[in-house]
């Protein structure tokens, strides 16, 4: 038998694709767009090179280090587990394949698919070593730094696969590690330093594939290198650990649960007090209300994050203020990923399991209306996560208003037009409708995803990616390069100097971008919600035919027999 024959079949299969052909042209499409955009900003402005040289090698970069973490999640988490829930993984082992054989042939087909992509960027981030800014040593080191957080977040995905069963598990589970091994060690160490008051070298740091990232780029002497083997150990040892587990985890046995199991027993899962009321309440008003809100543990997945969010922005305000201040800017923009992936995800999720389970033929057999149907599906998403969602913008107006008041400057430019108070209100408050409507938008467009889309995964991903992710970089494209044409052209007259100018850039950047992004999200609704009312019922029928086509696949003819004797 050749080595690695899955490998073989998985990349042949993968390389025949449309989808993997289709984000390499997607991927070199915006990395385009952002190099033009960053050589239109030079020629409108005509400010130095190796300035906007170092933004566009910062900017791709840093959009490729999140697309890396993100292949993990969308790729690999549910490569496994899926292949557990269909029950087609114990097959294989019926053969003389061994777990590395599965293991490397998911690897190599989900590698192709995130390789390319980001070998078309590299182009043009040359591009920046011809505009100046970025040494030669900085490009290569930066490269590699990319490739190391691409296997790094491949490895762990696959990990956390070969220990789950559900998609949506799988997939927080692997957010959940990335995090975890990206800021734990960078944390460690940052405590080091307050607690001895002096600076040391990195230790735990090392172990992050983002401070790998950050050393790349970095003048001076910095971890680089040991930090990338470390992260190269991890990433194999993640590899071989899910080589031994995948072929002790393929069969389900009887009266054994995992830790997952024993946490999603049905009684915490669906709640112990007596449904008789409950399911006469909601079911009189909407049956498809009282089948989702079945699963009481996803409001509470919820509020933990909501309080988790709220304990760490007090404490960081509390016990560091100033520099805890700063501390949740930075990573404020991490959660609010987090929220969007959590809404996504679920949204995608119940026509999708729908789908699989059989239960959407069911609903499609009922009295009810594809309206009633998307209608319910969208109450029950209210309910679940309305509260918690409130209670996590709260607290990012709070920070954005703390964050206005701490800096000063903002208020003092505008004084002369409005009150500072209504000034800083406003600002934080546009912030958190942003949110709210992005959070709509996602809602409404994963729905109809999960209805058009077999892989849960790969819905969530389609979600994120055309809802919000490519609006994103279009409008701050559209926003930064309006405001520059208006201030800097002079178009909009501007009597205050270049220190006014540079603040009012400031200020009409995020201010067009809030408008677009409203329009944006108004956009995908309408459209989304539109697409479910007309097309639910049209859209379940051939996903069900879908579902079943290998089983009710037609029996070839039987050969002719003669007559018989008489």
């Amino acid at each position: 038998m050749p080595f690695l024959p899955v490998a073989g079949r998985e990349l042949r299969v993968a390389a025949r694709k449309r989808r993997t052909t289709w984000l390499r042209v997607v991927a070199a499409i915006g990395a385009l767009a952002i190099g033009a955009g960053f050589l239109m900003m030079n020629a409108a402005i005509g400010a130095n090179s190796s300035s906007f040289g170092r933004g566009l090698f910062g900017t791709l970069t840093w959009l490729s280090l999140a697309a890396g973490l993100m292949t993990g999640i969308f790729l690999t988490a549910d490569c496994i587990s899926e292949e557990k829930r269909e029950g087609t993984l114990g097959f294989l082992f019926l053969t003389d394949l061994r777990g590395y054989d599965v293991v490397g042939g998911k690897l190599m087909a989900s590698s192709l698919r995130a390789f390319f992509p980001l070998l078309a960027i590299f182009p043009i981030l040359a591009t920046s070593l011809l505009m100046g800014g970025v040494t030669p040593g900085q490009f290569w080191k930066g490269a590699l730094a990319l490739l190391n957080v691409l296997f790094f977040s491949l490895s762990a995905g696959l990990l956390v696969s070969s220990f789950s069963r559900d998609s949506q598990r799988a997939m927080m589970g692997t957010l959940l590690v990335l995090l975890f091994c990206c800021a734990a060690g960078p944390f460690a160490d940052s405590i080091m330093r307050a607690a001895t008051g002096r600076g040391a070298n990195p230790l735990f740091s090392l172990s992050s594939p983002v401070y790998v990232f950050w050393a790349a780029s970095a003048w001076g002497h910095t971890g680089f290198w040991g930090g990338l083997a470390v992260n190269q150990l991890e990433g194999w040892a993640a590899l071989a650990l899910a080589c031994w587990r995948v072929p002790r985890s393929w069969q389900e046995r009887r009266g054994e649960l995992s830790g997952w199991g024993r946490f999603f027993l049905p009684g915490v899962r669906f709640g112990r007090r007596p449904a008789g009321f409950r399911r006469r309440r909601i079911e009189s008003v909407q049956p498809v209300l009282w089948l989702v809100l079945r699963e009481r543990w996803l409001s509470a997945g919820g509020w933990i994050l909501a309080g988790l969010v709220l304990t760490a922005f007090l404490a960081l305000n509390v016990l560091l203020q100033s520099v805890g201040l700063v501390i949740w800017n930075q990573v404020s923009w991490v959660v609010t990923l987090i929220l969007y992936i959590w809404t996504s995800s679920q949204a995608c999720r119940f026509f999708s399991d729908a789908r699989r389970s059989g239960t959407i033929e069911l609903l499609l057999v009922t009295p009810l209306s594809g309206q009633d149907i998307v209608l319910g599906q969208w109450r029950a998403m209210v309910r679940l996560f309305g509260a918690p969602c409130v209670a996590f913008v709260l607290v990012q107006f709070a920070g954005a208003l703390v964050g206005r008041e701490a800096a000063g400057r903002i208020p003092n430019a505008m004084s002369g037009l409005i009150p500072s108070l209504v000034f800083q209100l406003l600002i934080a408050g546009s912030g958190c409708v942003v949110t709210l409507a992005n959070l709509a938008a996602l809602a409404w467009f994963g729905m109809w995803m999960g209805l058009t889309s077999r892989n849960p995964a790969l819905a969530t991903l389609r979600t994120i990616l055309f809802a919000q992710v490519l609006p994103w970089l279009g409008v701050t494209f559209l926003s930064t390069l309006v405001a520059g044409l208006l201030i800097f052209q002079g178009i909009l007259v501007n009597a205050g100097g270049p220190n006014a100018s540079a603040m009012l850039f400031s200020l009409m950047v995020p201010g067009i971008a809030a408008i677009l992004t409203l329009a944006k999200d108004a956009a995908f609704i309408f459209w989304s919600r539109n697409q479910l009312f007309k097309n639910f019922r049209s859209e379940a029928s051939r996903a069900a035919r879908e579902t079943w086509r290998p089983i009710l696949a037609p029996v070839p003819n039987a050969p002719l027999l003669p007559p018989p004797i008489r």
